[in-house]
Order: C-alpha cells, then structure tokens, then sequence
C-alpha cells in the first residue's frame, strides 16, 4: 500500500486512524532554515506541537518517531528549537529512546568564520513506550574490536582469511551516521537526507508488512525506500512541486 496525498499534514493526519502507525521517519521544515517554495512562512511552533500531539495519537504502542532536525543561529545564539521538540515530545507521552546524530562529511562552509562549520544534524528517536522492533544495524569488527566497516546493513564478518564469517567478530552500529548530503533527483529540494539514512533507519525500527509515514515527504525519499523495503508507506506533502517530485521517484522505485 502506497498512499500519496498533496495536503497540508494536520488536516491529512486527522483522517488516519488512532495507533495505526509504525514509523514514521521524517524532517520538518524547521527553525525556517530553507525557504521551500516560499511555504516556510507557515511553519512554526503552532504547527510542530499540533503535528507531535497528532503523531503520539496515530502511532503505535511501540511505535517510533525518527524526527530529523537542526537549529539555526539567531541573534548570536543557536535556537535550540530542536531541544524544545524533543522535550514536548516527551510532554506527549513519547520517550526519547535515542538522540542520534547525521554527520555530514561535505556540509557547505560556514559564512560566519566566528563558529565552526556546522556539519550535522540531530535524529531524534521517540517511541511509544517500549520499541516493539529494534532489527539494529550490525557493524563488521577485526582484531578484537577494531572496526571494519562503520554504517553497514550487511552482518558478514570478514577473518584474516578475508572468508566470510557469520558468527563472530559482531557488534552493535554506532548512533553515529556518517552520510553525505545530496543526490540527483532530490536537489530539486532545497533540504534532503540521503536514501542510506531512510534506508538505516526503516530497516531498524519496522519489519516487512509495516506502515511508515512521513507527513513532510518533500522529494519523497522514505517513500521510496519503504517501498523497495516491502513496507506501506503515507506520505504528505504540502507543496505541488515537490509532491510530483516525490510521486515520480515512488512510483519509479
């Protein structure tokens, strides 16, 4: 099931029905940081509080929330928006099961040469009571702990053989994604997130046959990767332009 609608997120969200939802994985357009077709000046605190009450009714005893976010700089200090949603989250009813970070190895440089490049955006990961799916990611390990190969969906091992290895040498990803913005397609968006990241993130917090949901689809790339992963996905995308982006890189994945 793939379901796509060109709607504003609260009046689409108020037609899914109660605890319904699985995961959702998805960025909002925060703290006005990017202009989106100039629909940026809709967003704001009364928005992202009827939008996080709204996902603790649709989700899920179990369910989780990846909320990808960042801060701007204003007046010399950081905002801390996304702090202030991590917390009403959690006024909600959700735990903060993790807070995960997207560094991002070709973030653009700063033009304020007074602060370092800002090269990462946080993840927040809510959930609705206990997690009822944590398929965690597996890392390849040699030499007793020396990492092989950081961010991997794949669970083989590698000995000094080079031979494959399922039983041994394992452990547990980092909370740390190592991703580098940007592709083709989605650069008609002035702010994505890279496939691996939906990618990582489907893959650990659902299971095949589950619903996930993104309300601020932009391009539309957790669609299209909870499609190739055999998940039902709901999208929601206010803006025309990037809803026909998002239906075509779907419907062609």
């Amino acid at each position: 099931m793939i379901d796509l609608y060109l709607a504003d997120c609260l009046r689409r969200m108020s037609r899914i029905d109660d605890n319904s939802i699985d995961l959702t994985v998805t960025s909002p357009p925060y703290d006005n940081l990017r202009t989106y077709n100039g629909n940026n000046a809709q967003w704001g605190e009364h928005v992202w509080k009827a939008v996080i009450k709204d996902l603790f009714r649709v989700t899920k005893q179990g369910g989780v929330v990846v909320w990808v976010v960042n801060d701007k700089v204003k007046k010399g200090s950081e905002t801390l928006t996304s702090f202030h949603q991590a917390l009403f989250f959690k006024e909600c009813g959700f735990n903060v099961h993790d807070t995960m970070i997207w560094h991002k190895p070709n973030a653009m440089p700063n033009i304020d040469k007074s602060r370092y490049c800002q090269s990462f955006e946080y993840m927040f990961v809510l959930s609705k009571g206990k997690p009822k799916t944590t398929n965690l990611i597996e890392i390849p390990t040699k030499n007793g702990g020396e990492v092989k190969k950081r961010n991997t969906l794949q669970t083989q091992n590698i000995n000094k053989k080079n031979r494959c290895d399922k039983t041994k040498m394992t452990r547990i990803g980092f909370n740390v994604y190592v991703l580098m913005v940007g592709g083709k397609k989605e650069a008609e968006h002035p702010a994505i997130f890279p496939e691996q990241l939906a990618n990582y993130h489907i893959v650990s917090w659902s299971n095949k046959g589950d619903t996930i949901l993104d309300p601020f689809m932009g391009s539309g790339t957790t669609g299209k990767i909870a499609k190739q992963l055999n998940r039902n996905f709901i999208g929601i995308e206010l803006d025309p332009d990037y809803y026909e982006i998002a239906k075509e890189r779907i419907n062609n994945s």
